[in-house]
């Protein structure tokens, strides 16, 4: 399968997160920030980046931004629970696949993973 980076600072919502995909089979690697993030980037090759937009030390906007110039060909997923937040993504459009809006259900992520992969 995948394997996919989860950047999201609320340690329950990444690990649910991770264990879902790891259940779909998928290698996963967490951070708990956009810079520990970035660092597992520069790491070994991923092939989905899905990440909080709000967060300490380094937001995932700038994260995207980062991991865009760095691997113009990894895909991106922001995930977010505030609007204004996904409104500041609109200059990512053309280098992330979506938005999606917290809080999810547990098949609403798997399902927007997977259109990631397949996009």
């Amino acid at each position: 399968m995948a394997k996919i980076l989860i950047t999201e600072d609320e340690d329950s919502l990444r690990r649910f997160v991770a264990r879902a995909l790891q259940m779909d089979g998928h290698d996963v690697v967490q951070a708990g920030d956009g810079a520990e993030g970035l660092e597992h980037l520069h790491g070994a090759p991923f092939d989905l980046l899905l990440s909080d937009i709000r967060m300490p030390v380094m937001d995932g906007i700038a994260l995207a931004h980062e991991a865009a110039a760095a691997f113009p060909k990894l895909k991106i997923l922001l995930m977010t629970g505030y609007a204004e937040q996904r409104e500041r993504a609109d200059d990512l459009a053309d280098k992330i696949i979506d938005v999606v809006a917290k809080p999810f259900s547990l098949p609403d992520i798997r399902k927007a993973v997977a259109v990631a992969l397949a996009a």
